[in-house]
């Protein structure tokens, strides 16, 4: 399971500490040394890098974290970090690809070329059929065109969303891969479309 770039952080923060103290920062020290508003948030970040096999935990000892590795963890040859951009059905800010505030580790064979690519949360189960479920997470090649039955990510006036292109003479037609959701009808006179990128890979957690 890939980490996030803040996830890592914490990760690390804690593989640190083990390596200088020989035992875990407490979540008071985590909540300290990272700014966050709650414990909540703290047990968020330790459950993911628990779910993720990254640490061990015992929840009843006030020191109860231990890293699965005590030396601090690099980015794994085999992978490399992209952008990621937030949910797909909130808007994309395409300039953030530039300067995201977030990235995520991706397998090196999901990228092909030298192009800018991104990663985006999936919300809404519009293409279940396709495979791709709430919670995913996918991976985009950034590009402003694409071939007719590409699953792409296009921008209708201002909102993203992930569907299978299909253009027509005077229309564009995006077509959900669910049975129970009708095709989205564009008429690129009325509304504002543009595409942000096509789908090239997918990543997904089982819990």
């Amino acid at each position: 399971m890939s980490i996030t770039k803040k996830q890592k952080e914490v990760l690390d923060f804690i593989t640190s500490y083990w390596d200088k103290h020989e035992v875990a920062p407490t979540q008071k020290e985590i909540k300290e040394a990272f700014g966050l508003k709650s414990f909540g948030s703290v047990q968020r970040y330790l459950k993911y890098l628990k779910d993720a096999g990254h640490i061990d935990s015992n929840w009843n000892a006030r020191r109860g974290l231990r890293p699965k590795e005590t030396k601090a963890q690099s980015v794994d040859e085999n992978t490399i970090e992209i952008p990621l951009l937030g949910d797909v059905a909130a808007g994309i800010p395409i300039e953030a690809i530039e300067n995201p505030d977030n990235t995520i580790a991706i397998p090196t064979h999901m990228i092909r070329d030298s192009k800018r690519y991104y990663a985006l949360n999936v919300k809404g189960d519009s293409m279940i059929e396709d495979g791709i479920l709430d919670g995913d997470i996918i991976v985009c090649r950034h590009q402003q065109t694409a071939s007719k039955g590409q699953t792409i990510i296009a921008i209708v006036d201002g909102e993203a969303t992930v569907k299978r292109y299909s253009p027509l003479k005077n229309t564009i037609e995006l077509i959900p891969a669910n049975s129970t959701m009708k095709p989205i009808q564009v008429d690129p006179t009325q509304s504002e479309f543009s595409i942000a990128g096509i789908l090239v890979g997918l990543m997904r957690s089982y819990e």
